[in-house]
């Protein structure tokens, strides 16, 4: 069983727990309907939030633009101006998968391994989630089961919050320039779209976007996203026999082609898919989006050109009917940009280390604004935050891994003024 007492008994600890609890109760979903950024007027809230609390903790040079985005910076300590800056990346806003709003967490104190009721109709039963008997000893944060709980990407928030403040109030803690960067819209694939890069001067970066302790994530899906526009041709259906072509019946039947054994419930590790995640219309026009994910390129061509050849044969099984593709990038594996810069890496595992936890190196079955941060040229793995079933009312949190995540925040700062 790990070893959780030191962990929750950090001086740090508690203020980092009622700081995450803080964060969580502000509800900031986004919107990928919504093309502005922001997309939802909610994410303001937080941070304006996150903004006073950066003054409050000393930091003279913290600015945030029209759409949200907030950058700050802590001055190096005396002598070590000249010192690489690094940066640390959170997100603001939840995903919009299940409800966001009204948060109502609690803390479970001292986990004992037995399943916790959430309501009346839901629990988190250790023999379905099995990583809950990894954290017998642990507090634990959870939902009342009707909401998502935040910690993607609050407790990334909480947790670089709390090392900063850290570092502010330990002077004796030597460190170069760090630099914060906080993000709306991550859940919406837009969190990097209109991120100010004229104003970063750090030449690496750590995400806090991740989930269970130690994971590094060094890899991503390389990701598309297709628009699927079915047109048909509408008549009275008592008098349809060949003059019919149902634009509903279109977007059904193209979802039913994508390939089961390739969904995201049917893969794992470093396998790829194909997910709808949307379907509307009617009998006349109907849409479908699709997800496309693999790990590489080669792999996501084939994806596309599966995807077309799917509304070719569509066309062919409705002559009267007509399918309209728009395929958009979203972001790119990160393996190879890391590669050429391993020394972020070396940092982030021995950060880790000194923290007391072994690191492991996995893949990202998504992407992070660090992903489209080391496509735009600054090197950005993602780190652990200690937060599980992410997008779901059972998600959960690990107050001890959330605390390590604080050690490993203190140790690159340290690491970095080497």
């Amino acid at each position: 069983m790990k070893e959780y007492a030191p962990l929750l008994s950090e001086s740090y600890t508690a203020g980092l727990v009622a700081r995450f609890l803080r964060y969580a109760e502000i509800g900031t979903q986004s919107d990928r309907h919504i093309e502005d950024i922001p997309s939802t007027p909610v994410q303001w809230n937080l941070a304006r939030v996150l903004v006073e609390e950066l003054k409050d903790l000393g930091l003279k040079d913290v600015s945030i633009d029209e759409h949200c985005y907030i950058i700050a910076r802590l001055p190096a300590s005396k002598g070590l101006e000249g010192k690489p800056s690094i940066g640390l990346m959170a997100h603001m806003d939840t995903a919009s998968d299940v409800p966001g709003s009204p948060v109502m967490p609690r803390i479970v104190r001292g986990y004992d391994g037995s399943p916790l009721s959430l309501s009346p109709s839901s629990k988190l039963d250790p023999a379905e989630y099995t990583d809950l008997l990894d954290h017998v000893g642990d507090d634990l944060i959870v939902t009342d089961g009707e909401t998502l709980l935040g910690a993607d990407d609050k407790a990334g928030l909480a947790e670089i919050m709390t090392g900063i403040e850290f570092l502010a109030t330990h002077p004796e803690i030597k460190h170069g320039p760090i630099e914060l960067f906080f993000t709306p819209d991550e859940e919406t694939g837009k969190g990097m779209d209109l991120f100010p890069m004229t104003k970063v001067k750090s030449k690496a970066c750590y995400t806090f976007d991740g989930g269970k302790a130690a994971e590094i994530e060094a890899e991503c899906f390389t990701a598309y996203a297709v628009h699927a526009e079915f047109s048909g041709k509408v008549i009275h259906i008592g008098a349809a026999r060949g003059k019919l072509a149902n634009a509903t019946a279109m977007a059904a039947h193209f979802i039913a082609m994508l390939p089961r054994s390739e969904s995201p419930e049917a893969t794992d590790d470093w396998y790829g898919y194909y997910c709808p995640i949307e379907i509307s219309g009617s009998m006349e026009k109907a849409s479908v989006d699709v997800y496309l994910r693999d790990f590489t390129a080669d792999g996501i061509a084939r994806r596309i050109a599966a995807v077309k050849a799917f509304a070719a044969a569509l066309e062919a099984q409705f002559p009267l009917g007509k399918v309209e593709l728009t395929v958009k990038k979203q972001y790119l594996n990160m393996k190879e940009a890391l590669e050429k810069n391993p020394k972020v890496l070396t940092k982030l595992a021995a950060a880790i280390e000194k923290a007391g936890a072994v690191p492991e190196m996995r893949p990202i079955r998504g992407g992070t604004d660090g992903s489209r941060l080391t496509e735009m040229g600054i090197p950005t793995p993602n780190v652990f935050t200690g937060g599980y079933n992410y997008h779901s009312k059972h998600e959960w949190a690990s107050l001890g891994e959330m605390s390590l995540a604080v050690r490993t925040v203190i140790n690159l700062a340290r690491l970095w003024a080497e």
